[in-house]
């Protein structure tokens, strides 16, 4: 599985204002709704419960919030990069300015971790990183997330 199998142009908000990780859980909620169509409320829950078990934020001002849902077939992925970063409870202490939130189905364990593992590994590269703080527009935020971890011939697909 590479990261456009489940992350598309369309699920990229730029420069979200949020003063919280509830008000980006919600907002993001909201975006998935229509491409799962799922209620936003439900999927706000799932989110939930999993940072209940542990914050999501990986440091470095990168949170991966997930949740595993029954109503959904596919993964979905959407990315926020904040406004202004926010307290996340990340393991660093440090705030958080990008968010990559994925829905996993609750089937089929061995995808949905390859699914999460291949977000991971893009959060994790630097590079990567920098070009998303960098990115102007919708379009170059989904570029510079998948230019080292959608891309096929990369990620031996």
């Amino acid at each position: 599985m590479i990261l456009t199998d489940f992350f598309s142009p369309k699920d990229v908000i730029l420069d979200m204002r949020a003063s919280g990780k509830t008000q980006v859980l919600a907002e993001l909620s909201r975006h998935a709704a229509h491409s799962v169509g799922v209620a936003p409320d439900l999927i706000l829950g799932a989110l939930t419960r999993r940072e209940e078990l542990g914050s999501t934020g990986m440091g470095e001002g990168i949170a991966l919030p997930h949740a595993r849902m029954p109503d959904i077939t596919a993964p979905l992925g959407v990315l926020a990069r904040l406004k202004a970063p926010i307290p996340f409870d990340a393991v660093d202490g440090k705030p958080v300015d990008l968010v990559f939130m994925l829905l996993l189905p609750t089937g089929a364990a061995g995808a949905q971790l390859n699914a999460l593992a291949c977000a991971a590994r893009g959060l994790r590269d630097a590079a990567v990183v920098a070009a998303l703080r960098g990115a102007r527009t919708k379009d170059g935020l989904h570029a510079a997330f998948i230019s080292r971890t959608g891309n096929p011939t990369q990620d031996g697909a």
